[in-house]
């Protein structure tokens, strides 16, 4: 994606009729483009503290939610509200709610959903996904983290998910709190026991909301990016010729704080499960032994040799019905109910 975002910049600007001069020209614009993008980014983000997973005050400014648009459905009602507390960072935010009998009941549990780099809100807009996810009475809520898709822009060229991964981590994780702060003051939505769905990336910063947010009290994560060192080492993610820079001591200590590995064993959230697909590719061997084996004695670990292990196990249940299930009952699980069950 970020290639593409540097092809196209470079086709817009004005050829000459020397290749070697174009060429030479192309490099330079590119050159002054990306240092005007830096200087008007760093203009305009004031200093947020990505480190302090609880830290809702610096930099950040809440701004009236902004209606985008509203969609009755006979099963659900949609809505998409445009969310803002940084400068030119504005935030889509999908709310489905569910029907009973034509109706939308009040004070729904909610569960929220965050998928993985570099995915997109399609899923949100599709009528299917939605009448599953509020199926049972339940509101889901979606939107995307920090610098993927539409909130990528404004940056240079050589910036990403990535290479901006405290960033990333770090405001996002504060996006669910702020998130959950708005879905409060609607009072249709029960966030006092919200649960949390997460995906790849998205797993990563579940577990970061989970540590940082007590009203989560349902976390369900599946193949979470973490164990830093060695994530960022061997996962094919990283793009062999930037991967030295993100090996070095201070990068790494960017981004030791927001491990997921180093919150997995200290979680309080009453239900967690951590589901790793073995044969998923973007997480390396080592890092998903290290990243289970870090989960607390009360949290649930499925392995599933393959992502046909994976389907048939959702066929059964659902993508949620685990959540849901935690949900209604928040139990808090005891000691001895830790298990890993390996789908062969």
């Amino acid at each position: 994606m970020r290639r593409c975002r540097a092809s196209l910049l470079l086709l817009t600007i004005v050829a000459v009729s020397s290749p070697a001069r174009a060429q030479q020209d192309s490099v330079s614009s590119a050159k002054i483009a990306d240092s005007q993008v830096r200087n008007i980014n760093l203009a305009a983000r004031p200093a947020e503290n990505w480190q302090g997973l609880t830290d809702l005050k610096t930099g950040l400014e809440p701004r009236p939610p902004v209606p985008v648009q509203s969609d009755d459905q006979p099963e659900f009602v949609r809505d998409m509200i445009r969310l803002q507390w940084r400068n030119n960072d504005p935030i889509e935010v999908w709310v489905i709610r569910p029907k009973v009998a034509g109706k939308v009941p009040e004070k729904v549990p909610v569960i929220l959903y965050l998928y993985g780099y570099p995915d997109t809100a399609d899923r949100f807009r599709d009528n299917g996904w939605c009448k599953r996810a509020t199926a049972d009475g339940f509101a889901a809520v979606g939107f995307l983290a920090a610098m993927t898709d539409y909130r990528f822009h404004s940056r240079p060229l050589k910036e990403w998910f990535v290479s901006e991964f405290s960033e990333v981590l770090g405001s996002t994780t504060h996006d669910v709190q702020l998130i959950l702060n708005y879905l409060a003051q609607r009072g249709d939505l029960d966030t006092a026991h919200a649960g949390v769905f997460g995906m790849g990336s998205g797993g990563t910063i579940a577990i970061l909301a989970a540590q940082a947010d007590p009203r989560i009290t349902t976390v369900d994560v599946l193949d979470p990016w973490g164990d830093w060192p060695e994530w960022l080492k061997s996962s094919p993610v990283v793009p062999s010729d930037e991967r030295p820079k993100y090996l070095t001591k201070q990068f790494l200590q960017s981004v030791s704080g927001l491990d997921p590995v180093s919150y997995l064993p200290v979680l309080h959230t009453p239900s967690i499960r951590l589901q790793q697909t073995l044969s998923e590719p973007a997480t390396p061997p080592a890092a998903k032994e290290m990243i289970a084996a870090a989960a607390s004695p009360r949290a649930m670990v499925v392995r599933y040799q393959n992502p046909q292990d994976l389907l048939k196990a959702w066929k059964v249940t659902g993508l949620s019905g685990w959540i849901k299930q935690e949900m209604r009952s928040q139990t808090p699980k005891g000691e001895d109910d830790h298990h890993i069950a390996k789908k062969e």
